[in-house]
């Protein structure tokens, strides 16, 4: 299970990643209209208008990629949590008891209020005047 947990949040990077610099890519609605005015922009990889529907269909798959691979951790971390809290019988952190807070902190005595520690004296050399 945590190597298929490993393998989609991997997948979810890199989607997240291609996606951004798939829609940074992308020209605006209104970027063809300053290419028609002498901009230089129309003559492209893909052509003129091929561009824009090969990037909006990959950002659109991608995003599907995204999507599902959101899901699939989801529902991942949520049956691993119901097979965990088996014994105690609820998923929720909102379920389980609030022991471990009310619990004194290790190497404390109980009852007895903490000293503070007092500030070093100044040295010899330091405290005598000139």
């Amino acid at each position: 299970m945590q190597l298929w947990t490993t393998v989609i949040h991997a997948m979810q990077l890199l989607t997240a990643l291609t996606m951004i610099g798939l829609v940074l890519i992308q020209h605006g609605k209104g970027a063809d209209m300053g290419a028609s005015f002498g901009s230089g922009a129309s003559g492209s990889l893909f052509g003129a208008t091929g561009s824009a529907n090969f990037l909006s269909r990959s950002t659109a798959a991608l995003a599907t990629v995204f999507f599902c691979c959101t899901l699939a951790l989801a529902f991942m971390s949520n049956s691993a949590s119901v097979r965990g809290s088996a014994g105690t019988g609820g998923g929720s952190v909102l379920d389980r008891p609030a022991a471990a807070a009310s619990a004194p902190a290790a190497g404390a005595i109980p009852g007895v209020a903490p000293v503070p520690i007092p500030a070093p004296a100044p040295a010899a050399s330091e405290a005598a005047p000139r």
